[in-house]
């Protein structure tokens, strides 16, 4: 995730037939159906179903293309994700935050805010690890999915838009020549915007939750008191936490910001007591199972991003609109990082442009910044759009299930959540920043 290169780049010579996409499409059908049809076999062999769509991909490429290039690309990739994310779950889950009572929505929209500013900092994975068990803890009485999913929403994604370290596409823009304050400078409207939104949506929402939760409240609701204060436990793992976000910015030797990550992790799990784990119910099935499932979508999403990549230009994507919402939808289905960079790639082309020159780069950044804001945006919003569109996704899902809070499917989630709420809220704020109507 921190050392994307364009996978359309790097296979030029390589004819993607459409039916090479096929893996990729029955692997996200194998993670919406099977937890339906039997999830007690699903639970048992996902990693075998992932790992063997993606093998499918590998063998192709090896023995069909000869071209093993694209399969070391997706495993230092895929190395350098596991890495991070990993670590910054492992780290996290050493951090225990206990809220003051329970949470009015209110507080919960403050709360919410907060985590939108802290996912700038040490990023929507570090965030989301760090306060999903608060705030499930602080909405224990009436948590549903809603809450689960609207945090998703929020820190896991739309709030990573201001900084480089807030979420991975943007990164990338920064490795590839982006300045690294160009994204606050230039992002926070449409951030500001997307965040205010986004908030008051939940807020109107978790109103009713909150009145029809006390309507049936009764006394013994919880036999946990509410505690009299926050209390936070496991603060030495802040330092860890430092650690990592500083061996981000590492480009070299190769994989040392990698070794620095699993080392920070191995400290923070050593040195933490083990009564903070116990309190944050802390299991490592949930990186598991991102490990496992994102193994296959890397591999599966080669094909599909190369095709992506090769015909973008011929979809017609020639307009600020268009690659806000285009650079957006792939992300929902994609990986939103290397969907970035290549509607990045394919602007920058459109202006005679090469991604590769750090000065093209910053030339595109200098005379169509607007076209960046649209791509940026439309790469870190998206990902909210499902399960797979952004790393912590899975995680916070498979961390509000172990909490035994029922959450929807991968289709439920964006039949009944993503299109209802966001697609609106992707309308207009489209219509504000990049249409003909634009007040920016």
């Amino acid at each position: 995730m921190l050392s994307f290169s364009i996978l359309a780049t790097t296979t030029p010579e390589l004819e993607i037939h459409p039916i090479l996409i096929l893996p990729f499409v029955l692997l996200l059908l194998s993670i919406a159906v099977m937890p339906l049809v039997n999830n007690k076999w699903w639970e048992k062999y996902y990693p075998y179903v992932s790992i063997g769509w993606g093998a499918v991909v590998l063998l192709y490429y090896l023995f069909v293309f000869k071209a093993p290039a694209p399969l070391l690309h997706v495993a230092a990739e895929y190395a350098s994700f596991i890495a991070l994310i990993g670590s910054l779950f492992v780290v996290s889950g050493g951090i225990h935050i206990s809220p003051k009572g329970q949470s009015t929505p209110l507080m919960n929209c403050a709360f919410l805010a907060v985590g939108g500013i802290l996912s700038n900092i040490i990023g929507t994975t570090g965030a989301s690890m760090l306060l999903i068990r608060p705030w499930i803890r602080m909405n224990k009485r009436r948590v549903t999915s809603f809450h689960i999913v609207f945090f998703i929403f929020i820190v896991s994604n739309i709030s990573g838009a201001l900084t480089p370290i807030g979420d991975p596409p943007l990164f990338l823009g920064f490795l590839r020549g982006v300045p690294f304050w160009w994204t606050l400078e230039h992002c926070w409207p449409g951030w500001l915007a997307g965040m205010i939104i986004t908030i008051s949506t939940f807020y109107f929402f978790d109103i009713r939750n909150y009145r029809r939760a006390h309507l049936h409240m009764t006394d013994d609701l919880s036999d946990e008191p509410d505690n009299p204060s926050w209390k936070v436990s496991g603060l030495p793992n802040l330092g860890f936490l430092l650690m990592i976000l500083i061996a981000v910015f590492i480009e070299s030797p190769y994989f040392f910001r990698e070794i620095l990550m699993i080392l920070a992790a191995v400290g923070s799990y050593l040195t933490t007591p083990k009564m903070v784990y116990k309190s944050n119910n802390f299991s490592f099935h949930p990186i598991q199972e991102v490990s496992w499932l994102f193994a296959g979508i890397f591999l599966t999403m080669l094909p599909a991003l190369s095709y992506l990549g090769s015909h973008a230009e011929s979809f017609g994507i020639d307009t600020q609109t268009k690659f806000f919402w285009f650079t957006g939808l792939l992300s929902g289905a994609l990986d939103n990082a290397p969907t970035y960079l290549t509607f990045l790639a394919t602007a920058m082309g459109l202006f005679g442009g090469d991604i590769s020159s750090k000065a093209d780069v910053m030339q595109f950044v200098l005379e169509h910044d607007h076209h960046l804001v649209a791509i940026s945006l439309g790469a870190v919003f998206f990902g909210a759009m499902t399960y797979i569109g952004n790393g912590p996704n899975f995680m916070v899902k498979s961390i509000a299930d172990r909490e035994k809070i029922k959450m929807p499917t991968f289709f439920g989630y964006i039949f009944k959540y993503s299109i209802p709420f966001l697609i609106p809220i992707f309308l207009l704020v489209s219509l504000i920043f990049f249409s003909r109507w634009s007040i920016f």
